[in-house]
């Protein structure tokens, strides 16, 4: 396959920037308080996008009222997915665009989707300012009364006198959540006001780019739901996210009380580098050279400030510091720092090892088995610099082949491949990750809009890792996880292990629209758009349905709001022939055996226990959908769910204490999610201290699932080294030792 291909390949049709002269088709009502207008290279980008999707999209549809309808009500649910801001009356005023959102993309006349969002941001402040208003009250929380919060397919409220309620009970849930984690009226009252402001100074950053953004993928989305348009600065963020660098000082950074705070700095960056700085400094202001006078950045959005502080490559960007433990009217400190490029590590393929004890099926003795993990957070390419012959171009491939290289050195018995929460990336890679594993055999089939159907292999590719593997999966494996796992599947080489995955079996390219228009700057953005499906070399599709796992385990996750099927618009379960493959392995032999050992395994352990619980407690929290705003009822629930997490912290000593009479040191560092407790903030209200000290301590907790899988594993490499048959008749004795006397 064509290597240089971007994501899967480049469009190369050229299009004319064309331009229409057409009668506007917005109401005046709507555009009399319009405080944001769109840009004419907007306009521009709509009809080039509009070209596209409507020729070349694997998912043909017209621009017609028929999609206008469509894109009308996407474009309202991102606006209002909870139909907390606008009320019926203004749905009725949007009555007449139904029919003519294609009319503003056809004639390049935004006037109208522009208006809409002006009337939200004006409903957004008089929503903000009726919660700021109701905090001058009281609230009588021994009134039985409940919050429906679940509001996604709520009906519009019909009255002013409606939505006012529904504020009255969001706001008193906001101060009841507050009060039971101890917060004071005053404390309650000042965190509140903040959000609420907080809130609005947001809205108040909005830029015509982000309208039009989010009107355009109101448009995509309606056709299927993985095409989207991204403008200017998101297309640039993706390109980062793909070839996992960029050029800057190393630091990452975040908004906190109207100031960008650096959150954290990347090891090798100019910033650690410099020992100058540290997490928690704030960035009040940025200057273009060594002798530049600092821009004040304070209030700015936060990818405005990154654009300022990226740049080339060797240049200097200086920067006016307020340090951490400064008050407001601290002393500054001026820090100039020479940009450089900057790897992303943390996204970065990462390996460990798991040490696993095994029962061996062929002496009946314990036995330690070594399982290599490797994470990988996405399918990662520098297209880019492979496109110029970089020889060490970033590519997801190349560090899995070093790390895999490196277990091998360690003497692993096993690896483990985690895509939990890989939601893909490049086609390329995965094609060329699976051929580690199986050699130079067919990946994957895909099926163009044509419905020509070609294999996608990596014909030079050499077998890195011959010895036992496995695949991790969640529902948030997507696209490229599926390809990979779904390959390793069907060729028999591992075992998937997990969750069902996402279910997305489309593929999709990047239109970059500057390059079409001929444009030396960025200002068009570029389409993403699917075309093409994936098929797997079984026939079968993981379009909807997603990779089964050969073992599952336990899911958070709802289908119906979730996944693939969560959708409403996409594409089918289909099948084609085959593609012409030899599998390299069966483990259908294994599966029930493997199977028995979780299940006992997993019937004695309290955390895969909890875990269980958990998912039971959530799924009917998940259908519930409303909360008591009384509390007595509230304190109830909340001391339930406190002695729940003292009991099984209880339960965890005594497997400590257990575990260290006999030898053996156990791990209580447990990811519990029943035990944090909730304290009424949202995540820009807590300090950053407590925020990092918390993600580490998520970072440092032992993961079940994973250390379940490594188990699982391990007992493919004893019964693989033994006769099966042995292997099943311990397995068999075991189970009568444990199963209850028959009477």
């Amino acid at each position: 396959m064509n290597s240089m291909k971007k994501t899967l390949l480049w469009i190369s049709m050229a299009f004319a920037a064309t331009t229409y002269a057409a009668a506007p088709v917005s109401s005046p009502d709507l555009l009399s308080s319009a405080e944001l207008k769109p840009l004419q290279q907007q306009a521009q980008a709509a009809a080039m996008t509009a070209q596209f999707l409507t020729r070349f999209h694997y998912k043909t549809m017209p621009l017609d009222d028929a999609m206008s309808e469509k894109i009308f009500d996407k474009y309202l649910k991102s606006l209002d997915s909870e139909k907390l801001f606008f009320i019926q009356a203004d749905i009725d005023q949007f009555a007449y665009a139904r029919t003519k959102m294609d009319d503003a993309i056809n004639t390049q006349d935004l006037s109208t989707p522009f208006a809409m969002f002006n009337l939200y941001e004006q409903r957004m402040k008089q929503r903000m300012s009726y919660a700021r208003d109701l905090l001058k009250q009281d609230f009588d929380f021994s009134k039985d009364e409940n919050y429906f919060y679940g509001r996604d397919k709520a009906e519009w409220p019909q009255t002013e006198a409606a939505m006012q309620d529904l504020w009255r009970q969001r706001v008193k849930n906001d101060w009841l959540r507050l009060k039971l984690a101890g917060k004071e009226e005053k404390a309650i009252r000042s965190t509140l006001e903040k959000r609420y402001d907080y809130t609005l100074t947001r809205m108040q950053k909005l830029k015509s780019e982000d309208v039009f953004q989010l009107f355009m993928n109101a448009y995509a989305t309606a056709i299927e739901p993985h095409t989207n348009y991204l403008g200017p600065k998101a297309s640039e963020d993706f390109e980062i996210s793909m070839k996992l660098s960029l050029v800057g000082i190393g630091a990452v950074l975040q908004e906190r009380d109207e100031m960008t705070t650096i959150r954290e700095l990347s090891p090798g960056g100019p910033a650690a580098l410099s020992g100058k700085l540290q997490p928690g400094d704030r960035i009040v202001g940025v200057g273009q050279g060594l002798k530049s006078t600092p821009v004040d950045v304070m209030g700015w959005r936060l990818d405005d400030v990154v654009a300022l502080i990226r740049g080339a490559k060797d240049t200097v960007v200086l920067l006016d510091i307020l340090p951490a433990d400064a008050g407001p009217d601290g002393k500054h400190k001026l820090i100039s720092l020479v940009r450089n490029k900057i790897t992303l590590e943390q996204q970065s393929a990462k390996k460990s090892i798991i040490e696993v004890k095994t029962n061996d099926a062929s002496n009946a003795s314990n036995t330690k088995r070594r399982i290599g993990v490797i994470a990988l957070p996405t399918f990662y390419q520098d297209f880019d610099a492979r496109r110029k012959g970089d020889k060490e171009f970033k590519s997801a491939t190349r560090d899995v082949a070093r790390l895999l290289g490196e277990l091998k050195a360690e003497k692993v018995d096993s690896v483990l491949i985690d895509l939990r929460n890989n939601g893909g990336g490049s086609l390329n890679e995965a094609v060329e990750l699976t051929s580690l594993f199986i050699g130079n055999g067919p990946v994957v089939q895909q099926r163009n809009s044509q419905g020509n159907i070609q294999e996608e292999r990596e014909k030079t590719a050499k077998i890195v890792w011959d010895g036992p593997m496995g695949v991790m999966i969640n529902r948030g494996s997507a696209s490229a996880s599926e390809i990979f796992a779904a390959a390793i599947q069907d060729y028999g080489r591992g075992l998937v292990i997990g969750e069902s995955s996402f279910g997305k079996g489309t593929v999709q390219t990047m239109v970059n629209l500057d390059q079409v228009a001929h444009s030396d700057k960025p200002k068009f953005g570029e389409l993403k758009m699917t075309i093409a499906q994936f098929f797997r070399i079984n026939g079968g599709t993981t379009q909807l349905r997603g990779v089964t796992p050969d073992i599952s385990f336990p899911s958070f996750s709802d289908p119906e709001n979730f996944g693939e099927s969560s959708y409403d618009n996409a594409l089918p379960w289909v099948q084609i022939k085959a593609a012409d493959y030899q599998t390299v392995g069966d483990l259908k032999d294994l599966l029930p055996l493997l199977q028995v050992r979780h299940e006992m395994r997993i019937a004695n352990d309290k955390e895969f226990q909890f875990i269980q619980e958990d998912v039971s407690e959530y799924k009917v929290l998940r259908d519930k959908k409303t909360i008591s705003l009384n509390e007595v009822e509230r304190r109830k629930e909340r001391d339930t769910q406190e002695l729940k997490v003292k009991n099984r912290e209880k339960l965890r000593l005594k497997d400590k204490v257990a575990g260290d009479k006999a030898g053996e040191q156990k791990d209580d560092k447990i990811a519990d999610k029943a035990a944090t407790q909730d304290d009424g903030l949202q995540a820009n209200e807590r300090s950053l201290a407590a925020e990092l000290a918390a993600e580490k301590a998520r970072k440092d907790a032992k993961d079940v699932l994973l250390e379940e899988a490594a188990h699982i594993l391990g007992d493919e490499v004893d019964l693989l080294k033994t006769n099966h048959k042995l292997a099943e008749r311990v397995i068999n004795d075991a189970m009568r030792k444990t199963a209850p006397s028959a009477r």
